[in-house]
């Protein structure tokens, strides 16, 4: 990550993160907090590993990334992943061979430790723990959808078909009112996936 865009997160985050110091000890930066969250996330370092590199407590590394993380998903997630300009991405499929196609989506595994509790749940048709990670992309790969946290054990098809992209692409109001006509069939928006999605 680059510098400005840490110190951009920060700022953003400062609201939500900012504490104020108690008799008992002093309230870590804002700064601190992002980046004990963010390496965390992005490490697959244990918390005493964390808790050594930043000089805290391992339950301190715990509440920081939840309280990083809840205002991430709160505040930036709408931002960051969203549909955008629904004609430019037709567009661009269509530029690359896949008329009236409004996106590409498929699930993937995110690793994640054991489970004492129901650990069989988690894991995945490939053999190891992990949450699934249903993506929609543009035609130039950006995250216009995603649906995160199902088992491991879950399959796709289930995940797509209790997502919200699911019920607002059934109820037509994921995708502008855009129909094509081939033949005599009114065709609409459609979007590129392995047979798990119909």
């Amino acid at each position: 990550m680059h510098k400005g865009t840490f110190m951009e997160l920060c700022d953003l985050l400062s609201p939500t993160l900012k504490h104020k110091n108690t008799k008992m000890r002093a309230a870590l930066t804002v700064h601190k907090q992002v980046a004990i969250a963010l390496w965390k996330l992005a490490m697959p370092d244990s918390y005493q590993s964390v808790s050594n590199q930043f000089g805290v407590g391992k339950s301190t590394v715990g509440v920081a990334v939840m309280q990083v993380a809840n205002p991430i998903i709160e505040l930036l997630l709408s931002k960051v992943v969203t549909l955008g300009n629904v004609q430019v991405i037709l567009d661009g499929f269509a530029a690359m061979g896949f008329p009236k196609c409004g996106g590409a989506i498929d699930g993937t595994y995110i690793p994640i430790l054991g489970l004492d509790h129901q650990g069989s749940q988690y894991i995945n048709h490939k053999g190891y723990f992990s949450m699934v990670l249903q993506a929609l992309v543009d035609h130039k790969g950006h995250f216009t959808n995603i649906n995160v946290g199902w088992l491991g054990k879950v399959h796709d098809t289930r995940v797509f078909r209790n997502s919200g992209l699911f019920k607002r692409l059934q109820e037509g109001i994921y995708f502008p009112d855009q129909k094509i006509t081939v033949g005599d069939v009114e065709m609409p928006i459609v979007i590129l996936g392995d047979p798990a999605y119909p």
